[in-house]
């Protein structure tokens, strides 16, 4: 058990180590100006918080423009949308409305290729719907964006009130600085975070816009993949980025994870061997040790002082990084242990079960290119 514990520690450790290290280089000072910056908003409803984040945001960026990209058939978007242009008349925000995507076709990415010859400014921001950032995040974002760059923020989750919600955050915050940041001193991102990146207009037309991937269900590998074929290099800023997505119930948080689970599995299909073994050593293997000490620490009393001290110092190193991230993440500790001892079983159904649901939206996947939409 000892030898078990101290390999869980030494994974724990490594990512610690550089994670803190490429928080604390980052560069903390904010030139960036967002009156050059269209904001691209890919919008369906169905989520209870939608108009408080869409406002959030639209308060805090200030002389950017906003493009909101809704469906033709979403009346519940079309209402929202509306009621926000008219309560900030000041800002810059024009309401773009589309047919249903073609079968085949990621509706993400279809509204974002039309959308585009609407952009009036040099940098583009696609932001997600649930996301909030922050006009110094964006600052930093810009700071750091190039002719031959794109930029991508870091995300961490504001739960709802109830605990399918916070279980889900908990997930994010465990997670989201221990995934991308540990590989960055020794090899580029393995793909971008889609939740929230800027790309420069002209680069963005470089590579042919989004139409190279609109049939790629993982719009976020996909557009790594093709930025990267291009020589367009992707910088993982440490710029936070707060996501609030509302989950009613413990239904909704299990096919969440099930979706971000089955597009992990989507990832690893594209990568190298020795890419895939690195992830499961840093991500994978991680909590079966986990689970490999809990069933262990039956064995006896000092077993379970063991157990208690991984648990401690999980829970320490965990907060030490979070903190780093957004002094605002809470403390869950149960909640914290329960998310990571529960990923195995995530991604045994995202081996199994191939259909996911995206609110009203249900998809069937074969591939990354290749799904079906019901």
């Amino acid at each position: 058990m000892l030898l078990i514990a101290l390999l869980w520690l030494f994974i724990l450790l490594f990512k610690l180590f550089f994670a803190l290290r490429i928080l604390r280089a980052a560069h903390r000072q904010c030139s960036g100006d967002l009156h050059a910056v269209t904001i691209m908003q890919p919008i369906l409803s169905g989520d209870p918080a939608l108009e408080s984040v869409l406002a959030s945001t639209v308060g805090q960026l200030r002389g950017a423009e906003f493009l909101w990209l809704i469906d033709d058939d979403d009346v519940a978007a079309l209402q929202v949308t509306r009621r926000l242009q008219l309560r900030y008349p000041q800002q810059h925000i024009t309401i773009l409305s589309y047919p249903q995507a073609p079968e085949g076709v990621n509706p993400k990415l279809f509204k974002l290729e039309q959308a585009r010859a609407q952009v009036t400014r040099e940098v583009i921001l696609v932001l997600d719907d649930d996301a909030v950032l922050s006009a110094e995040s964006l600052c930093n974002m810009l700071d750091a964006l190039t002719e031959s760059t794109l930029v991508t923020a870091l995300p961490w989750y504001y739960a709802a009130d109830n605990s399918p919600s916070r279980l889900l955050a908990q997930f994010v915050n465990d997670n989201a600085s221990l995934t991308y940041l540990p590989l960055l001193p020794f090899s580029p991102p393995l793909t971008l975070n889609g939740m929230c990146y800027a790309i420069r207009g002209e680069t963005l037309e470089r590579v042919g816009g989004f139409a190279p991937v609109l049939r790629h269900l993982t719009d976020d590998l996909a557009m790594a993949t093709l930025l990267t074929r291009h020589g367009v290099r992707i910088v993982q800023s440490v710029a936070p980025v707060r996501v609030q997505t509302s989950i009613a119930d413990a239904k909704g948080y299990f096919r969440q994870m099930h979706r971000w689970f089955l597009f992990a599995t989507l990832l690893m299909r594209e990568k190298s061997a020795a890419i895939n073994l690195t992830i499961f050593l840093l991500q994978g293997l991680h909590p079966l040790l986990l689970w490999a000490l809990l069933i262990l620490a039956f064995g006896g009393t000092a077993q379970c002082a063991l157990l208690l001290g991984v648990f401690v110092i999980r829970h320490l190193a965990l907060r030490y990084v979070q903190r780093a991230v957004a002094a605002e993440i809470p403390s869950h500790p149960f909640l914290s242990l329960l998310s990571e001892l529960l990923q195995p079983f995530h991604l045994l159904n995202a081996l199994g079960n191939r259909t996911i649901y995206w609110r009203s939206r249900r998809y069937r996947i074969f591939s990354n290119d290749c799904f079906t939409s019901r």
